[in-house]
């Protein structure tokens, strides 16, 4: 069996960046759910968090998982149950694309921070600040069609 120990930081969006995900309460439900079904179809997510229009997901690879086949999952299956137990009409979806970074073991916990602080980052930052940011300080790279 091998042993892998593989971090990465995803991030994605809302289709157009629709502020979806308006309330603490809701937020709170769709990053457990996501949690909840990623653990029973073998995704280890290590930390979840995000904000009104994105979500940020730090996830430890599987041996056999790829980044496009997670992402895939997870978006897929979250805008199926918010869509059935949220809202009364097929509204939400997120966005094709998504970004994704390797994380280095010496700095799980700064980016388990980073994403922990979502609602005070975006107090005073918007997603495109963020995503510029992202993209020059951790070389976020996108990708799309998950």
């Amino acid at each position: 069996m091998p042993h892998v120990k593989v971090y990465i930081h995803f991030v994605w969006s809302t289709k157009y960046r629709e502020p979806f995900l308006e309330t603490p309460e809701l937020r709170k439900k769709m990053w457990d759910h996501i949690r909840k079904n990623s653990m029973d179809k073998g995704i280890h997510i290590d930390f979840i968090n995000g904000y009104k229009d994105h979500c940020h997901c730090l996830v430890s690879l599987g041996s056999d998982q790829t980044l496009s086949k997670i992402m895939r999952m997870i978006k897929g299956e979250s805008s199926h149950w918010i869509n059935k137990h949220v809202f009364e009409k097929p509204l939400f979806q997120w966005q094709e694309e998504y970004y994704a970074v390797s994380v280095s073991q010496s700095i799980l916990n700064k980016v388990r921070d980073y994403i922990k602080n979502q609602e005070i980052h975006h107090s005073h930052k918007s997603f495109d600040e963020e995503e510029n940011e992202m993209i020059e300080k951790f070389g976020f790279v996108k990708y799309s069609k998950s």
